[in-house]
C-alpha cells in the first residue's frame, strides 16, 4: 500500500510491459495518463482535461474537447488549441483495459481519502484536476527515480505519432488522431519517418497488385494460363502416342519408284 492509503494498482503476470512499465512506473497512479499520452498522442493540456463523460470505453472511444491550463495560478478549462483539436480518437484494447483498472483504483481511493470524485479521469489525491506543469514534474521525476533518460513529456506524444506512421497508418489518420490543423504540418514533423513509410507502402502495393493481377476480376481463382492445364498436358502426351504409332520404320520395304518411259524427243523434252 502506498502512503496515504493509496493502494498500489495490481499487474497481473504475464502481461505485456514497455519500456516505461519495466522501469516501474506503471506502479505509480497517475501511469494511466502516461500511457494514453504515449500510445494516442494527447497534448498535456488534454489529457489533463479528460473527464470521464468524454470516454466511451465500451465502444473503445475518446473525444476530445476541451483543455486545461493554468491561468493565472487557477486550473481553467478553455477551448482546444485549433477548432481541428476537437477530435474523436480510437481506443486500442491495451489502452481500453489500463483506463478501466484506473477508474477502479480512482473509486477506491476517493473512498479511502473521503473525497467526491470530480468527473476528471486524472487528478490529485484530493480530486481536483492536474495542470499540465504539474503532469510535466511528475514525469521527469519517474524518469529520473527510475533511472531513464531525461526527455519531454511532449515526446511522448511524437512518439506515439511515429510509430503509428511506422505500423501502416495513413497520413490522413495520424494528422486526425493528433488534431493537426492540417496534414502538411503533421507530413513536416514527421518527415523523417515518412520515406520508410512509402518505402513500405510500395512494397505491400506491389505485392497486392502482383496478385490480383493472377486472380480472374471478382473471384478469387487463378486464371487458366497462371494455372497448369493438365487436360492439354494429357491431350499433347496421347497425340504424340499416336502419331508415334503411325510412323513407318525406315527400313520398311518401300515400293520401287516407276521409271519413266522414254517415248522418243517429246518425252526427253518433258523432263527437262
Amino acid at each position: 500500500m502506498h502512503p496515504a492509503g493509496i493502494v498500489k494498482p495490481q499487474v497481473k503476470e504475464g502481461e505485456p510491459s514497455s519500456g516505461i512499465e519495466q522501469a516501474g512506473i506503471r506502479d505509480h497512479r497517475l501511469y494511466a495518463v502516461l500511457h494514453l499520452i504515449a500510445l494516442r498522442g494527447l497534448r498535456r493540456g488534454e489529457a489533463a482535461g479528460l473527464r470521464w463523460c468524454d470516454l466511451d470505453l465500451d465502444s473503445a472511444t475518446m473525444f476530445v474537447t476541451h483543455q486545461v491550463q493554468n491561468i493565472g495560478g487557477r486550473v481553467v478549462q478553455c477551448p482546444t488549441k485549433t477548432p481541428t483539436s476537437r477530435r474523436v480518437v480510437a481506443l486500442d484494447r491495451t489502452t481500453v483495459a489500463v483506463l478501466r483498472r484506473h477508474r477502479v483504483q480512482q473509486q477506491r481511493e476517493h473512498e479511502q481519502l473521503g473525497v467526491a470524485p470530480s468527473g476528471f479521469v486524472f487528478t490529485t489525491t484530493a480530486s481536483t484536476p492536474l495542470t499540465p506543469d504539474r503532469l510535466t514534474r511528475v514525469f521527469l521525476k519517474l524518469l529520473d527515480d527510475s533511472g531513464l533518460p531525461p526527455v519531454r513529456l511532449h515526446d511522448l506524444r511524437h512518439g506515439a505519432a511515429s510509430l503509428a506512421l511506422q505500423a501502416g497508418a495513413d497520413l490522413k489518420v495520424v494528422q486526425d488522431q493528433l488534431g493537426h490543423s492540417s496534414i502538411v504540418t503533421t507530413a513536416d514533423t514527421y518527415v523523417s519517418v515518412l520515406p520508410e513509410v512509402a518505402r513500405k507502402a510500395a512494397e505491400d502495393t506491389a505485392s497486392l497488385v502482383l496478385k490480383a493481377g493472377r486472380l480472374v476480376p471478382g473471384t478469387r481463382r487463378i486464371r487458366r494460363a497462371d494455372k497448369p492445364d493438365h487436360r492439354a498436358h494429357r491431350g499433347a502426351s496421347s497425340r504424340g502416342r499416336r502419331a508415334r504409332g503411325n510412323q513407318i520404320p525406315i527400313n520398311a520395304q518401300q515400293p520401287h519408284p516407276v521409271k519413266p518411259h522414254d517415248d522418243g524427243p517429246e518425252s526427253a523434252m518433258a523432263e527437262v
